[in-house]
């Protein structure tokens, strides 16, 4: 395998370094109001407290120094965003409730939207359950529509949704880690069973895992439908390899502060190219 492949990435290689150097995207104005959109994670569910939602740790729009959140950053550039960090992100919030969220955001007149939706859309009691990706596809396209018609120059940047079967691997082998999740009937679709190596199970975590995968990519494929104005993580988010050190250990599922921190630091250098105006 690795005798066939080394040809093609050795040409690979050539052809990129004999085109023409990309241009770098132009700097794009600090916006001056943001929202994140999306589920329990961009909430900061569990990252402060017991089963509560935590804001101020949101990797989007979060004021709290540890996670130097998008908003931070950006504010920290402009003052004229300080104090208009909406979060619109519900716990529990799937791919039907995003069309409201935008609504709520073009109603505040948000220039910069943040949107991590879908690890809900997966996490439910059975494979059958899980939404369809291709009404995962259209409900986003409907969303991003809405924003679009309402705050023309909006700028969209989309996370992709994490892994959740790298979950189970860097949790399967901590016994609170499985045991929460099995009282909790945390993410059934993925975690039940969570000692179980059988052939079935592994093969339920994969179906999954695709399924994931399919949404990061049709949110990726609406990303760019909606235009120049908006920009994806290109799956970092999703390739990152975090570990227990980066979740609740109230939950051993949703982010904590060093896993916020993460998720902003993945996702900012990949988004906009920002014109500080100092």
């Amino acid at each position: 395998m690795i005798n066939r492949l080394a040809p093609a990435l050795a040409a690979v290689i050539v052809l990129t370094a004999s085109g023409p150097s990309q241009a770098a995207a132009p700097a794009e104005p600090v916006p001056e109001i943001m929202a994140a959109l999306g589920d329990s994670i961009s909430t900061g569910f569990n990252a402060c407290g017991w089963y509560v939602s935590c804001v101020a740790r949101s990797w989007s729009t979060g004021d709290n120094q540890d996670v130097t959140s998008h908003y931070l950053r950006l504010s920290a550039m402009s003052g004229t965003l300080q104090k208009h960090n909406h979060n619109f992100a519900a716990p529990g919030a799937t791919s039907a409730g995003l069309l409201d969220q935008v609504r709520k955001a073009v109603a505040a007149k948000a220039d910069y939207v943040t949107i991590l939706i879908g690890a809900q859309d997966a996490c439910v009691r059975t494979e059958s359950a899980m939404t369809p990706v291709a009404t995962y596809r259209r409900r986003m396209d409907a969303a991003l529509t809405e924003l679009r018609a309402g705050m023309p120059r909006a700028r969209v940047f989309i996370a992709s949704i994490p892994d959740l079967r790298r979950l189970w691997q860097v949790g399967m082998v901590n016994p609170m880690a499985r045991t929460f999740w099995t009282l909790g009937r945390v993410c059934p679709t993925m975690l039940s069973n969570p000692k179980s190596v059988k052939r079935a199970d592994d093969e339920r975590r994969a179906r999954v895992r695709a399924r994931v995968m399919a949404y990061n990519k049709a949110a990726a494929e609406a990303c760019a439908a909606y235009g120049p104005n908006c920009r994806t993580d290109k799956g970092a988010v999703f390739s990152y390899e975090f570990t227990l050190d980066h979740v609740s250990k109230w939950d051993y599922f949703h982010p904590n502060a060093d896993g916020q921190h993460v998720l902003a630091e993945q996702t900012f250098r990949r988004g906009f190219s920002w014109l500080d105006p100092r």
